[in-house]
């Protein structure tokens, strides 16, 4: 069996089509995992949404900005973040009108209810008995600091303990990695959309399996990024200009979107 393991496609279909076009090039793949934020920030939010669903076998697990665009909850910061500090109320602004936008699209084009019904989690045996575990941050959660190469081999044992599986694939952070702790495997897919710097292109991931093993191969893809930021400057998205930033390699996402921004610098991970 081959499968393609993708995450964050943050609403950016243009990105999400050449990765499709990549696999599709390497012969193709016969099941699709998804995991998760599916939607919100980019240009194209219901146009990524259509594309997802119409793959074949396409299994797809929730984000935590998936979660928001149902709950009606949003990231930092919050109202008390801006009463410690009002230089915040421009981002808070930003980030409002972002989801309200998208919030908009995807009501109107009938995608909330199946964002709504999303799994936290995808599990499967592969055909040599591997347990995958795919989830968006981490074992059990959609959210908080989630998986990166920062973190001590004892936070990461920690974090997956429980997970009951032999191999762990997560997103949420756009940090790729790839390592083994014990007798686990956890690959963090990256991200197809809002790459952390310096390489700005989308990632996913090949899995072929079978009763002999399974094999990953990590792929990455170029795509048109200043067809991006004019589809973004054509149809004025409120938070263009914050997503402009990061399709020139100008900003950096912060690995940890569920945490405010004094709590991840005092992790050591980089803040938008």
């Amino acid at each position: 069996m081959r499968v393609a393991i993708l995450s964050d496609i943050h609403g950016n279909s243009i990105a999400l089509d050449a990765l499709l076009a990549d696999i599709k090039s390497r012969g193709g793949a016969d099941e699709y995992w998804v995991l998760g934020d599916l939607a919100a920030l980019g240009h194209d939010p219901c146009g990524a949404l259509q594309r997802l669903y119409a793959l074949p076998n396409v299994h797809i697990t929730r984000g935590n900005t998936d979660r928001y665009l149902v709950t009606g909850e949003r990231p930092y910061p919050h109202l008390d973040d801006i009463a410690q500090d009002p230089s915040l109320l421009q981002r808070y602004v930003e980030v409002a009108q972002s989801f309200a936008w998208t919030q908009g699209a995807i009501t109107r084009d009938g995608w909330q209810e199946q964002l709504a019904q999303l799994p936290l989690e995808f599990r499967y045996i592969l055909p040599d008995g591997t347990r995958v575990l795919g989830v968006h941050a981490a074992p059990g959660t959609d959210d908080g600091a989630g998986i990166h190469p920062r973190l001590t081999t004892a936070e990461l044992e920690s974090l997956i303990a429980d997970s009951n599986a032999d191999l762990v694939l997560v997103g949420h952070t756009h940090w790729a990695m790839d390592i083994r702790v014990g007798e686990k495997r956890v690959v963090n897919l990256g991200s197809v959309s809002l790459a952390p710097m310096p390489d700005l292109r989308a990632k996913y991931t090949l899995l072929q399996a079978d009763a002999n093993g399974c094999l990953l191969e990590h792929h990455l893809v170029d795509y048109d990024r200043q067809a991006v930021i004019s589809a973004l400057n054509q149809i004025h998205h409120p938070a263009g200009d914050f997503i402009i930033q990061f399709m020139r390699g100008e900003k950096m996402p912060a690995f940890s979107k569920g945490l405010s921004a004094a709590e991840a610098e005092h992790l050591g991970l980089p803040v938008t």
